[in-house]
């Protein structure tokens, strides 16, 4: 087992924030282990999940966070965003509320983790449109406005969840691409440079981590 858990060229991190009660814990359940709870329990701490994927051809490994009821205490620490390279933002097309605060969890993330941290917007509970109280053009229109990528989900009935995932990791490793083609031109212009940043993505490719974009 070993050998092939070792088998991928990059690992992503991934945080999911947003209010309790929006189905975060679904998300990631159903795309790590295609499962989904009817009566999942808040748990208190941090988990997380990975699932390989393809992107191009390179195999990367994607590591999903959840706050597993910390955002009810508001004890995120900064170590919960530490080398996330990606977030989605969750919440409740049924409940206003939730959608009111994601501008609070954007402020939040971008105090904690790297500028150039990929965000998704996600409304979530698309099984229960017929009580649906954000509208998604309006969703929509706030993340166009504030460069996030976008999608509406139903961890219940799976719809959109593998695309929201996919969409979100093939967006940071395009974006790792960009970095490492900016740094090799980089080197050929400069070969004395000393700039230790120039060297992160040989370094990248040797020892497969987490990637900082």
């Amino acid at each position: 087992m070993g050998s092939s858990e070792e088998d991928y060229n990059f690992v992503f991190k991934v945080v999911l924030i947003g209010e309790s009660g929006v189905g975060k814990t679904n998300l990631l359940s159903r795309f790590t282990r295609n499962e989904f709870n009817h009566d999942s329990r808040t748990t208190i701490g941090v988990e997380f999940s990975t699932r390989t994927i393809l992107v191009g051809d390179a195999v990367v490994k994607a590591q999903i966070w959840d706050t597993a009821g910390l955002e009810r205490y508001r004890a995120i620490t900064s170590a919960y965003y530490r080398g996330a390279v990606g977030a989605l933002v969750v919440f409740d097309i049924t409940k206003h509320q939730t959608y009111d605060v994601v501008d609070r969890w954007l402020k939040e993330l971008y105090d904690h983790a790297e500028a150039s941290i990929v965000v998704m917007l996600v409304g979530n509970k698309t099984d229960l449109a017929q009580t649906r109280e954000v509208p998604m053009e309006e969703a929509k229109m706030f993340a166009d406005n504030n460069g996030l990528l976008f999608v509406e989900t139903s961890a219940l009935d799976s719809t959109n969840v593998e695309e929201a995932f996919e969409t979100i990791l093939k967006e940071i490793f395009h974006k790792v691409q960009k970095q490492k083609q900016r740094s090799s031109q980089s080197n050929t212009v400069t070969l004395a440079s000393e700039n230790p940043a120039s060297t992160a993505p040989a370094q990248a490719e040797r020892r497969p981590c987490c990637v900082a974009l």
